[in-house]
Order: structure tokens, then sequence, then C-alpha cells
């Protein structure tokens, strides 16, 4: 029996209709402006809230990787609904969106658990996960045909984000992409989120994913996906990836107009 993770934010967080949603990303895709282009793009950051708040941005980053030879997708992000010790890769055979069928890669995931203390397959965090699901209608739009590797973190505690990290450095090469999913400060007014995000900006800008997980640690910003992005940030350090840009830096009172109480995203890109 084939197992298939089937959406499950389809319609709420994005369009369930597959015409419509195409629509959208192509709407997004040419409305995002890239300064420079990128010749090896080796991971990016993308936000995951509904698309009417944070699709646009995620498109700057997603943009970067139009036309490249990618052939494998891992996919990191935070739990927002369970929480489980370590992180978790779905034992299933297909990712589905409104788009497709996205084809798993047993082989990589084997891997990244065998060379693992604290992965494990399964379904545990995956059956209603958001910030996963969104990511992957924007990698249909851009890539096409790849291969995908879905993780959930249930905890993103130093010891497992160093120990995914690791395994993952392991597992994958050069026409791997790693993609980390976050969104930044929650219900702030926009002049604190602002403060706040802007921690979160220049480490990412600056590569410096100690320095970020010292700040996260010590409240000095805030990121639900800080462990999916520090994990991306050192297993790609490992490979010889060691540059990283701020696409795009936006919150939801940007579309809603209301900034009492906003939720911050970015977008970025890791090259080499």
């Amino acid at each position: 029996m084939t197992l298939i993770r089937k959406p499950a934010v389809a319609g709420m967080f994005y369009p369930a209709d597959k015409k419509e949603l195409e629509t959208l990303l192509k709407y997004f895709f040419e409305s995002a402006e890239i300064e420079r282009a990128y010749e090896k793009v080796c991971g990016i950051i993308a936000p995951h809230a509904g698309y009417v708040y944070s699709g646009q941005t995620a498109a700057y980053a997603y943009k970067t990787i139009v036309n490249k030879d990618v052939r494998d997708v891992v996919v990191i992000s935070p739990s927002h609904r369970e929480y489980f010790r370590g992180s978790s890769i779905f034992d299933g055979e297909y990712y589905s969106t409104p788009l497709g069928k996205i084809r798993l890669n047993r082989e990589m995931a084997e891997e990244i658990v065998r060379n693992s203390e604290t992965v494990f397959a399964g379904e545990v965090g995956h059956r209603s996960e958001h910030a996963l699901e969104v990511q992957l209608p924007f990698l249909q739009f851009a890539l096409g045909k790849f291969t995908l590797t879905p993780i959930v973190m249930g905890d993103q505690s130093q010891t497992f984000v160093d120990d995914l990290a690791t395994a993952l450095s392991k597992a994958v090469d050069e026409k791997t992409l790693i993609v980390a999913s976050s969104d930044l400060s929650h219900y702030y007014p926009k002049e604190t989120a602002q403060k706040l995000d802007a921690v979160v900006v220049n480490d990412v800008n600056n590569y410096d994913f100690d320095s970020l997980s010292r700040h996260l640690e010590n409240n000095y910003c805030e990121a639900c996906g800080g462990g999916p992005m520090i994990t991306m940030m050192k297993a790609l350090a490992n490979k010889g990836c060691k540059h990283s840009a701020v696409l795009k830096h936006s919150d939801s009172g940007d579309v809603s107009g209301d900034n009492r109480q906003v939720v911050g995203y970015l977008s970025a890109v890791v090259y080499s």
C-alpha cells in the first residue's frame, strides 16, 4: 500500500485549486525582483504563513533556484501541533499538493536516520503540519521534478540541532537544496517586531549561526523555525557553503495594514 501524505492546509494557507495556485505563484515569482543571480544555491530560508501574508516574501528565495540543477530537496520545518524529542522524517512514498505528487527520497532518509541518534522515520509531526507543506508548491513551481526529504523538528534544542546538522552534512551533495521553514517574531507592535527581526536579519546576512543561536536562546530575537535555520546553515557550512544574504524582510502588517500585532517574515539564500 502506497503511503501518501495528502494536503492538510490547501484551501486555508494557499489555494486548493491547481490553476488558481499556479496563477498566484506565477504572480509572486514575477513580482520578486532579485538584484543579482546566485550561481550555486545550497539552501534557502522561507516563511510559512498563509500565502496572502508571506507568499510574496517566500518567492524571493525560491526565485533564486529557478533553472538550477537541483535533484534532491530537504525541507526542515518546526512542529507547531505536536511535541516530540528529535526530528521526524515522513516514512511514506509521496507528499502531495494540488500541483501533484512529490516522490520522497527514501535512500537519503535512511542515510540520515542511520547517521543520527535523534532522527527517526514516522508520521509523527507530519499529519497536519503546515510549515513544511506550504513550501512544496513553491518548489514544484520553481523546479518541476525533484525528490523530497521532509523533516519536522519536534524539539529545537541544541542537541537535536547539532545531531541533525551532522547527519545532513553526510547525506547531501552538490545537487541537494536544503530549505529551512521559519517565521520570525509574533504579535508585537511593528516597531518592536522590526527591532527583534533585525537581529535575525543581521545574523543571517553574516552567516553567523552561532550568534543566531545565542540571540534566540537569550530572547534577543524570535524565530519559530530557528532550529531549522541553524541546522541548515551548520550542515551547509560543513559542505563549503558559507555565504548568505537576506533577500526580503516583511511582516503581516504590510498586507493587513494592522501594525498593532504583526508576524515577521524573511527570505534568504545560502550560496557558495
